[in-house]
């Protein structure tokens, strides 16, 4: 049974990043690392209707709906996943995590001034073909029942053995580029995009923020955030009150940039380039 350490507020994300950042060069990453099994509860969870709006706004969703947007509960849960992966018992390092994939199902309408209990555990780590990955589990419960849940892998880059065997849900060796979607949308991203989405969301990596910033990790210019390409990829598409969403993450979007977003029978992607040859995000929506 995983120990529960039930939180009086959400941790702060500042020190968080500041501690994953200096215990980052200690660890050595390996999928049979043993992993932290504590679930981070939340009780008496609201949202905060002013960030909400904000939220809406940079991604494209309507401002002042019922419900919370698809993708916000795991804004709400981010804080506590930092606050897992940022921990010295936590075996793979923070810099250079690279979210790689989510999957949610919203079970039931949340309403945005509802009361809710968050939850956030790590599911535990797996071999990829690149390194090793973390699953981090969030829940977000109301009237002592599931509502909303999401899936997020993370992606920690590291040499493997030729004959490390990977897991079943690995990943094959190279993944194929499907055919494109047809192009339904075409969105010029701004270069504060990345300041604006930190603003609303509290995730403030300098990966996200600004050019100098961004070429400390390897990126000639900033980024999106991934969970940006997917919000703002369900506010064009819609979200049943009860449904599954997963979406895959395929390559970083540059800012300032122009995408290209595809759809057609509840799949939807993002691309750039020359006849949409750069993929950036393949995804899925299915009514529960």
């Amino acid at each position: 049974m995983q120990p529960r350490h039930v939180l009086t507020a959400p941790p702060s994300l500042t020190p968080l990043l500041a501690r994953g950042a200096l215990l980052s060069p200690l660890k050595r990453p390996r999928p049979d690392a043993p992993c932290p099994r504590t679930r981070l509860v939340l009780p008496g969870l609201r949202a905060d209707l002013s960030r909400l709006a904000a939220y809406e706004r940079v991604c494209g969703f309507p401002t002042g709906e019922d419900d919370l947007p698809v993708t916000y509960p795991h804004v709400l849960g981010f804080p506590l996943a930092m606050r897992l992966m940022s921990d010295r018992a936590f075996p793979l390092p923070l810099l250079g995590l690279v979210h790689t994939s989510i999957a949610i199902t919203r079970h039931r309408p949340t309403p945005a001034t509802g009361t809710y209990e968050l939850h956030v555990h790590i599911a535990g780590l797996t071999p990829h073909r690149r390194g090793t990955e973390a699953t981090v589990v969030t829940e977000l419960h109301t009237h002592g029942s599931l509502a909303w849940e999401s899936r997020s892998t993370y992606l920690a880059r590291h040499r493997t053995s030729p004959d490390e065997h990977p897991a079943p849900n690995a990943g094959p060796r190279v993944r194929e580029t499907p055919d494109p979607l047809p192009a339904v949308s075409e969105w010029h991203l701004p270069a504060d995009l990345g300041r604006r989405y930190g603003a609303a969301s509290g995730d403030r990596n300098p990966i996200h923020l600004h050019p100098l910033t961004a070429r400390l990790f390897g990126f000639p210019r900033a980024i999106a955030h991934g969970m940006w390409t997917v919000a703002r990829c369900l506010a064009a598409h819609g979200v049943p009150p009860a449904a599954s969403v997963r979406a895959d993450f395929r390559a970083p979007v540059l800012l300032p940039g122009t995408v290209s977003y595809g759809t057609r029978d509840g799949r939807f992607e993002l691309r750039s380039g020359e006849d949409g040859r750069r993929l950036h995000l393949t995804g899925e929506v299915l009514p529960c």
